[in-house]
């Protein structure tokens, strides 16, 4: 798969599907810069900008951002549960 076409799942993923499921599966989060977030903090495992300069859509590697797109993909199809994935990132940033 292309940059281009990658790019376009992302912020389709993120901008569109997540937060138009969210307040349905009463996710913790609602706005696509969290989703962003969480996907990519975990796709790294560690807080992404310490590892990715931003915007990440434009510098992280192609497998990073299609392992962060593969993870959205598994909230969806509730195969990975978001609240976790949200706490793995609030813990990396210090904020738990």
């Amino acid at each position: 798969m292309g940059r281009d076409a990658l790019t376009e799942i992302w912020f389709d993923l993120t901008r569109e599907r997540m937060p138009g499921l969210a307040e349905a599966r009463s996710w913790p989060v609602r706005f696509d810069h969290c989703f962003q977030r969480i996907l990519l903090d975990n796709a790294v495992g560690a807080k992404w900008n310490e590892e990715i300069p931003a915007p990440a859509y434009r510098h992280a590697p192609d497998e990073v951002l299609e392992r962060a797109t593969r993870l959205g993909e598994a909230v969806i199809a509730g195969e990975a549960d978001l609240a976790e994935l949200n706490a793995n990132s609030l813990a990396w940033r210090g904020k738990l």
